[in-house]
């Protein structure tokens, strides 16, 4: 044959095999057979899926854990991370514990990475025990996954090989956050990393993404501490949509409407959680205070907004609704009178009543 024949042919049949889609359901719960489907594979070349022997797996993760404990952990991360191509379903006993195989060496692996500074392989280490391996220590995973994605978000990323510096992607940041709130339903993990999915994405000017992470944290988990800054958090990003009182004021009602819910769920702060510290605690009730001030004020100038806005449309209807108005001669000035007195009920304190009093003394006073 034709050499030239032959590669295109092996490059082509190489593509229809990469390009295929795979099986298997990505979700926690799939059957044993859909799991093995959720790793990677060993290579281009060769696409072997099945479990790994059970008999060699022992075997690598036995060496392994002697490297381990030798500190010799760039032998034992080899080792370790073949269990992240194919899956294992071995069990093993070394010094007087009980192992299973597959999760144990991807836990292990994640911890070596994690100390390396490559905390984006250690994410994925550990993502791919919460699906795979549905029956491992899943608190633990959880708690190692938050920790990771949190320290990719928010700390200095370390330089690879202590030279090459590493960038930061907020979009990934909020996609490995929004996998952790999928993957650990439930009141201990899953709104932590709603929380903190909500303020990276407040952060990198994703407000819809914050919308959205701030309620499903509400809804989903609404007897949990955090929903007391969620609720906070919601009347501050739609106060900063505020345009003035020139604008449509969808924005100002609905930060109006967060700042007084919170202000009356949140009178009194929420408890403290079996999940926090006593530090964390006096922490959090500091910071509600500061939040609970910063509320008051929102609510305050949120009314301002809203009752100034009145003003101009009354003063619309006033100067030109005789031109829309279908029975203008009839109502008279009766339309405008009820905008200016709704912006004396929405701010009473405010320079938008004083306005709208005044005005509604001059129609009156013309009308005697």
């Amino acid at each position: 044959m034709n050499p030239r024949i032959f590669i295109w042919s092996l490059i082509v049949l190489c593509t229809g095999s990469f390009l295929y889609p795979q099986k298997g359901n990505p979700n926690r719960g799939s059957s044993p057979d859909e799991e093995e489907y959720l790793f990677p594979g060993t290579g281009f070349f060769i696409k072997n899926r099945k479990p790994y022997d059970e008999n060699e797996a022992k075997s690598w993760f036995r060496d392994a854990y002697n490297f381990d404990k030798q500190d010799k952990s760039s032998k034992a991360l080899k080792l370790y991370e073949k269990f992240a191509k194919r899956r294992s379903d071995a069990s093993l006993e070394l010094d007087g514990k009980m192992f299973q195989v597959g999760p144990e060496s991807l836990f292990r692996a994640a911890k070596i990475r994690e100390t390396k500074g490559d905390w984006s392989k250690s994410f994925e280490h550990l993502r791919l025990i919460a699906q795979a391996y549905t029956n491992y220590d899943f608190e633990l995973v959880a708690e190692s996954l938050m920790r990771v994605s949190e320290r990719l978000a928010k700390d200095k990323l370390p330089r690879k090989w202590g030279v090459i510096p590493r960038f930061r992607s907020g979009t990934q940041d909020r996609s490995r956050l929004n996998q952790i709130a999928g993957l650990a339903r439930g009141p201990r993990f899953a709104p932590r990393a709603l929380m903190a999915l909500a303020e990276i994405s407040i952060k990198d000017d994703k407000s819809d993404e914050a919308v959205d992470a701030l309620d499903r944290l509400v809804n989903l988990y609404p007897e949990n501490y955090l929903c007391e800054q969620a609720y906070f958090l919601l009347a501050t990003i739609y106060q900063n949509k505020v345009g003035g009182p020139s604008y449509d004021q969808g924005a100002t009602l609905k930060a109006l409407n967060f700042f007084e819910d919170y202000l009356i769920l949140y009178a009194i702060p929420p408890a403290q959680s079996a999940h926090e510290t006593t530090e964390d605690y006096e922490n959090r009730l500091q910071e509600t205070r500061l939040r609970k001030a910063e509320a008051e004020k929102g609510r305050k100038e949120m009314r301002q907004v809203l009752a100034a806005s009145k003003v101009e449309v009354g003063e619309y209807v006033e100067k030109y609704g005789k031109f829309y108005l279908t029975r203008w001669r009839e109502l008279g000035d009766g339309p405008a009178i009820q905008f200016y007195n709704e912006a004396i009920t929405t701010a009473p304190e405010s320079s938008a009543a004083r306005e709208a009093e005044k005005k509604i003394a001059d129609l009156r006073s013309a009308n005697e």
